[in-house]
Formats: C-alpha cells, structure tokens, sequence
C-alpha cells in the first residue's frame, strides 16, 4: 500500500517516525512518501519538503509568509495527485493540514487523522470541517473523545505516542552523558525554551536571568534540533550555563528540575519525572489575539489532563524573573517536588500505557485493506 504522510515540526516528526516504524512492520510492501524531519527521514521513505523549511510561529509570521504557505500547499496537492497514496495521514499541524484534508476529501482520497489539531482549545467550530474531511480521527489525549462525542464525531484514543518514544530511546549513562558534555556534579535544572528563533529569543533571556540566585544548580539550555549553536551563543554568558544540542531526553533523564516553554515538552518533562514551571510568553498583538480565542483554564498539556493545577502556569506578563526565582525554589523544595512526582504518576496512568504507534498502525493498515 502507498502512504502519504503530512507532519510539521520537531514533534510531528518524532511521532511519525514511530508511526512509520509501526506501518512498515504491519505492511512490509508500504511505499510512503512524507513532508516531515529527519528522524522520519531515518526511518525510510521518500522525503517531500522538511519541516524547517515552512516553520513559522504566531499570527504576523505566518500573515508575513502567506504566499510561501499557499505555495506549499499547491506542491503538496500536486504531489499527492502525482502519488495517488492509499491512506493520506495527518498528524496534527492543523492550519497546513485541514485546507489539504478538504481538498483530499473532494478527490476521493481515504483520510486519517493522527494526533487532533486543538480544537478543544480554540475554534471548536472547525470540528463541522474536520467531520465533513477526515475519515478516521485517532486521538492521543483521554479527554478528546468526550470532547468530539457533544459534536456527534466518532474518534478512537490510542494513548500517548510520548510514552513510547521515552521507553524506546537509546539511553546514555549519566556518568558518561556528563563527561561528555562537560557538566559537573551538581543537580541540573533544565531550560526548554522551545524550538522558533522568535519563541527562543522571548523565552530563554528571562530563564537565564534567575541563574545567579542559584548557584548550587547548574543551568544546562536544550538546544533545539532545527537551530544551529551559533544562535545560541549570545545567550551563554554566565559561567554556570551550558548548552547541549539535540539530546533533550538524556538531558531530562538526569536533570532535578526543569523550566519549560508551554508546548509538548511540558508533558515529556513530566514523563520524565522531574518537576517542572511552564512557561509561555508571545508577541503583544499575537497574545492578544490568542487570548479571544483560547477557552482553556491552562495551557500546559499536563495541567489539562489532569484537569487541575499540577505545574505552575506563568504566562505572558506573569512570567518574569520574580515569579520565575519563586517558582524554581518552590519545586525545589522536598514537600513539594514529592507532590508533583506523585501527580505525575497518576499523569502517566491516564494517558492509556504503551503501544500508541503500533494500534495506530494496524487501525490505519486494516482502515485501507
């Protein structure tokens, strides 16, 4: 069977990949074609156009770059047309995917749908759209089918493909991992500033700006795998800072605490086990914008599933050194980091185990069969 896949950014590309591993175990003669990165890319398959070639964030880059995102919508229906996949799968990256999901549907394509654009937290009235194009919607939050079942939509829950992707990733000794990387002995606190030069820039100076209030820690910055290191290398100033590119997990795998840009890797630091402060601050007009439209109580992925305040939410003015230093020493005190580990447990449980990729597989081999 022939397979087209359409993913955008560093988490699409890590889900499916796994998705890809999965497909080609379920059907061994599997032609797939791709927009993705390079850990798909790894796996196999025909790559179409990279992920940090159309990565824009916020509503005035992506109004700035209008005309090369309808550029790269017309090459992908071009392509799609020229490959005649089987099975078109989307995996999330919403405003890419559902005006080609539309067009899809008219020429009689069969689409999936894996990992949901966010329609629970904004916009609800793109489900009428999502209902009327895609023909199987599998979802990886518990709280998705409810949500889609007020709008009469059946979807299937799958689990979280996080939970496979930390399981199955090749783990380097901390002993060695530290050597490696030149870090000392102390505890580290990890900084996850996100993945966008823009949303980098915002996040990670007022992270840093807390370092010298804690100097039995040492700072290690997640360097994001679409970014070079020269980008980077404004930020390192302080002597207990260090960077390391591409090696967030084993990164996490041994840090005591972490500060984290809202996003998925709220949820991977969680999973992790390590207690963490969320963090998210936009441009001006673009929270302002988002502010209308966003229904949600929080914004992190664990505070959502657990339905309550699990991690500390620091958001847009909130989110500044005072709040950042109370916040770090609250998650570093005992009491309270037990707390989190503890609700970090029952996290893990709702999210549904292991095999996330590998149902979502064989839901998609026998849906085209």
């Amino acid at each position: 069977m022939k397979y087209y896949i359409i993913a955008g950014e560093a988490s699409g590309d890590l889900h499916g990949s796994n998705l890809m591993k999965s497909i080609f175990e379920q059907d061994s003669q599997a032609e797939i074609r791709f927009w993705g990165g390079d850990l798909m890319q790894e796996v196999g398959g025909t790559l179409v156009k990279h992920y940090k070639e159309r990565s824009f964030m916020g509503f005035l880059e992506v109004i700035q770059n209008i005309s090369k995102i309808f550029k790269d919508i017309s090459l992908c229906k071009n392509d799609i047309a020229s490959f005649q996949p089987d099975a078109l799968i989307f995996i999330d990256n919403s405003g890419f995917n559902l005006r080609i999901a539309k067009w899809a549907k008219q020429q009689n394509f069969k689409t999936i749908y894996y990992i949901s654009p966010q329609v629970w937290a904004s916009r609800a009235s793109r489900v009428q759209a999502i209902k009327r194009d895609v023909d199987f919607m599998y979802v990886i939050l518990p709280f998705e089918e409810d949500f889609y079942k007020k709008y009469d939509y059946r979807v299937q829950f799958v689990g979280h493909p996080l939970i496979d992707a930390i399981k199955n990733r090749k783990v380097t000794a901390e002993d060695i991992f530290r050597k490696e990387n030149n870090l000392n002995e102390k505890p580290i606190i990890a900084l996850l500033p996100g993945s966008r030069k823009q949303e980098i820039t915002q996040m990670l100076s007022v992270m840093l700006s807390v370092v010298k209030d804690f100097n039995d820690y040492q700072f290690v910055i997640a360097g994001a795998p679409s970014q070079e290191f020269s980008f980077y290398k404004t930020f390192l100033k302080e002597e207990n800072v260090h960077f390391i590119s591409n090696k967030t997990y084993d990164l996490l795998s041994i840090s005591h605490a972490a500060l984290v840009t809202s996003g998925t890797a709220t949820l991977e630091t969680a999973l992790f086990k390590v207690p963490e402060v969320v963090c998210y601050k936009g441009g001006w007009v673009s929270y302002q914008i988002a502010k209308r439209i966003i229904t949600l109580k929080y914004i992190s992925l664990v505070n959502l599933i657990m339905n309550r305040e699990v991690v500390k939410e620091l958001i847009q003015d909130e989110f500044n050194t005072k709040n950042l230093k109370t916040e770090l020493a609250k998650i570093l005190n005992p009491e309270t980091r037990q707390q989190i580990l503890k609700d970090y447990q029952e996290l893990e449980k709702r999210l549904g185990g292991e095999g996330a990729s590998l149902k979502t597989a064989k839901l998609i081999v026998n849906a085209i069969q």
